[in-house]
């Protein structure tokens, strides 16, 4: 696997490092998924709506509007 140094600020740390615990991953998981799921976003040219991922979990809990719509009261 190549490796890429990157700098960021303490603040930006603390966000990512308070994301990553969130989600269950170290901090450099939570660095690898994001840049992952950008990779993949841009790759195929695919818009941020029609993204699908290569984990079926992440599909089926993902936060993506699907099916009808809600009847308005």
């Amino acid at each position: 696997m190549p490796s890429i140094t990157i700098s960021i600020d303490d603040e930006v740390k603390k966000i990512l490092s308070n994301r990553a615990k969130k989600n269950l991953l170290t901090l450099r998981e939570q660095i690898e998924d994001i840049l992952r799921k950008s990779a993949v976003r841009t790759k195929s040219g695919i818009s941020a709506q029609k993204f699908k991922t290569d984990d079926p979990l992440v599909e089926i809990f993902s936060r993506e509007n699907r099916g009808r719509k809600r009847k308005k009261k």
